[in-house]
């Protein structure tokens, strides 16, 4: 690893309220002098919309524009490997303006380390360049929390699922989860919700869209109608379990 180079970090900003922000990501982000941040083309990005208002005037800007979003089939090879270019492209001119000597912010929605695009980063860089995470708040836990249910009691098992997963698989570790969280929802939403019903959890299952930003809507899935539901959604079962 370089000596005398600058410092990259890729910095949670939690779920989408600036408020809930840790001290350190609010200290970094003020006081950034580089800041990168993903976004598709042609939009502002969720996570540069987060600190608007709190960069310095004179912060240069680094607008990480993702080549694919969903144009290409996620099992499609050509997926992963315009993503490895892009995510090899991005971190050459990172890692070419820290060896320069600047520190970087890297701007991550959520947690970096949880389902992050960061990680494609911090994996190219981590050996050639200083690379430090702070952590953050996740979606999930926003989501939760906006139904005003505790999901997990005692012993329950938690389980993690995407909705890109294949139906059977996700009806399977339903089947055997206490409590459940759903990322990656989007247009999978009817997939999930049959996977749910498959596996007896429907009744108990919640919708949360945007949770902790502006146009935060939680509901029973069972209310949520048929429409279709913002990227930042998150389905939630709530655990059953043991309780003094």
């Amino acid at each position: 690893m370089s000596t005398g180079a600058g410092t990259i970090w890729g910095v949670g900003l939690g779920p989408g309220d600036p408020d809930l922000m840790s001290v350190r990501a609010d200290r970094l982000v003020r006081g950034a002098g580089h800041v990168a941040f993903f976004r598709k083309a042609g939009r502002p990005g969720r996570a540069r919309t987060i600190v608007d208002r709190m960069l310095r005037d004179d912060v240069r800007e680094i607008a990480m524009e993702y080549p694919v979003t969903t144009e290409i089939a996620l099992d499609d090879p050509g997926y992963a490997a315009c993503l490895s270019g892009f995510y090899a492209e991005v971190s050459e001119r990172l890692r070419d303006l820290a060896l320069s000597g600047e520190d970087i912010i890297v701007l991550c929605e959520g947690d970096p380390f949880f389902y992050g695009s960061f990680m494609h980063l911090y994996t190219r860089l981590k050996d050639d360049v200083p690379v430090r995470v702070v952590p953050a708040i996740t979606g999930m836990s926003a989501a939760w929390t906006a139904t005003g249910i505790p999901v997990t009691w005692g012993d329950d098992a938690l389980y993690v699922l995407l909705g890109t997963m294949p139906q059977a698989e996700l009806t399977r570790r339903m089947t055997d989860a206490d409590a459940i969280v759903v990322m990656k929802v989007g247009r999978n939403l009817p997939k999930v919700r049959n996977a749910l019903q498959a596996a007896g959890k429907i009744d108990r299952a919640w919708l949360v869209e945007c949770a902790s930003m502006a146009e935060e809507r939680a509901v029973p899935l069972s209310e949520a109608g048929d429409q279709p539901v913002p990227y930042f959604s998150i389905v939630i079962v709530h655990g059953q379990g043991r309780r003094p």
